[in-house]
């Protein structure tokens, strides 16, 4: 599969193809690919304790589903999917495919992309992206990403997967289904992310505290007097700093 707009990338793009790739999907990740028609779907990879382990986008193309992934995270991903799946009948191939993205209305050709309409289109035909601030709308719509929010340790609720189209709860079994059912049905989430007030600045990562001194989360992308935050909801009632900024929650 050749590109037309060969640029650098931070996502990459693996083939999926074969009989069985429907169903051989269907078991490992956390929305429901059967339903993929015409538009894209965004799930994820979990451990067998129900933790993140990798998001992508699933595209329908012909007789292939295209997996669209973070650069990083692609090799890894790749040999996953391979060693999951034994005597399924599938091929999975790592492409020269481009993502191009835009923001609006999906023009011919390319792909809502289904977390948000505010995040615009994904297309894989090589035309050239737009120049988008996405960490603006990432921080506005309060959407993690792979490597800054969306790291091993989080679980997809806390996370916002179910906000953002990215799990089923009535698809069946797949890798970590059990823990994620657990926790939307048995539990109430103490803690997540969610976009904060912040005047100031501070590292990605940067500890948020109570103005006693407890920890209440932890700091991730800024924009415009936004941020997204991983709170601990309980202690996050006041105004809070993280290094010398100051940082308030309006939930």
């Amino acid at each position: 599969m050749n590109t037309l707009n060969a640029q650098p990338q931070d996502r990459l793009v693996i083939a999926l193809s074969g009989p069985d790739r429907i169903k051989f999907l269907q078991g490992l990740v956390s929305n429901d690919v059967s339903k993929l028609g015409d538009s894209a779907v965004y799930a994820a990879l979990l451990t067998p304790q129900g933790k993140f382990m990798v998001d992508f986008f699933v595209i329908p193309q012909g007789d292939t589903m295209l997996i669209d992934v973070a650069a990083s995270e692609a090799p890894a991903l790749l040999k996953r999917l391979t060693m999951y799946k034994m005597r399924s009948n599938v091929t999975l191939e790592m492409t020269d495919l481009t993502v191009s993205r835009g923001a609006g209305d999906a023009p011919d050709g390319a792909f809502a992309d289904p977390r948000h309409p505010a995040l615009g289109w994904r297309a894989y035909d090589g035309r050239p992206s737009e120049n988008v601030d996405w960490d603006a709308l990432r921080v506005l719509h309060c959407v993690p990403e792979t490597g800054v929010e969306l790291t091993p340790d989080t679980y997809l609720l806390e996370a916002g997967f179910e906000r953002l189209n990215g799990v089923d709860f009535r698809k069946g079994c797949y890798v970590g289904q059990e823990i994620t059912a657990r926790m939307k049905h048995k539990t109430e989430l103490r803690k997540g992310l969610t976009t904060v007030n912040i005047t100031g600045a501070a590292p990605i990562g940067t500890v948020l505290k109570t103005e006693d001194g407890k920890e209440a989360g932890t700091l991730f992308t800024q924009s415009g007097g936004k941020a997204i935050a991983h709170l601990r909801f309980d202690r996050a009632k006041g105004p809070m700093t993280a290094g010398d900024a100051r940082v308030t929650w309006d939930g």
